[in-house]
């Protein structure tokens, strides 16, 4: 294969990768990649070559490397022994890649290590209320607070919460409590 066409090949399989791994698209598959790019090779061979970008592509993006750690560590692979290695043309191809692809893959991995719900937005407002439902005069402040929470690609879920004054007290009290609690933590370490 001629250099142009190993790198162009290279290329595609990392982003056939990153579209199956990192951007959940189902239809990229291996043997989608190997017929397209690898045509050549056995299926042994393929899967080989595979795994070893695969994996090169996942130790990048799990230490989520910056040029420096990134030039480092395709440094180290070019010198290794024994086929284990990536030639100086692939590093430059691996390199090139994620310069273009790091804040999408990072942010797509943030995506996925997320379990629980996440806090979309936050809108609040305090209403004076002046008179009760029995009409008598109150002037008492309320404090509405709706929360969105969601899971990416869900629909959200609103929550609506009402406070009086007291409560507002309460929750503040519980929020200097924990910030206390981290900043004791953090400065501890």
């Amino acid at each position: 294969m001629a250099e142009a066409d190993t790198t162009k090949s290279l290329s595609g399989l990392l982003n056939g990768i990153a579209q199956n791994v990192y951007y959940n698209n189902d239809e990229i598959t291996e043997e989608l990649l190997k017929n397209e790019l690898y045509p050549d090779l056995t299926q042994e061979e393929f899967h080989a070559h595979h795994e070893k970008v695969k994996g090169l592509l996942k130790s990048i993006a799990m230490a989520d490397m910056d040029q420096a750690q990134l030039e480092a560590f395709l440094t180290a692979q070019t010198k290794k022994q024994g086929g284990g290695g990536v030639s100086a043309e692939q590093a430059a191809v691996l390199s090139r890649f994620w310069k273009s692809h790091r804040a999408r893959v990072r942010e797509s991995l943030l995506r996925q290590s997320r379990w629980e719900p996440a806090l979309r937005s936050l809108k609040w407002r305090v209403d004076l209320q002046t008179s009760s439902s029995r009409g008598e005069t109150t002037n008492s402040a309320v404090a509405l607070v709706e929360l969105e929470l969601g899971r990416a690609g869900q629909v959200s879920e609103f929550m609506c919460l009402e406070f009086d004054e007291t409560s507002v007290h309460q929750v503040l009290k519980k929020m200097a409590d924990i910030q206390d609690s981290i900043d004791s933590f953090v400065h501890s370490s």
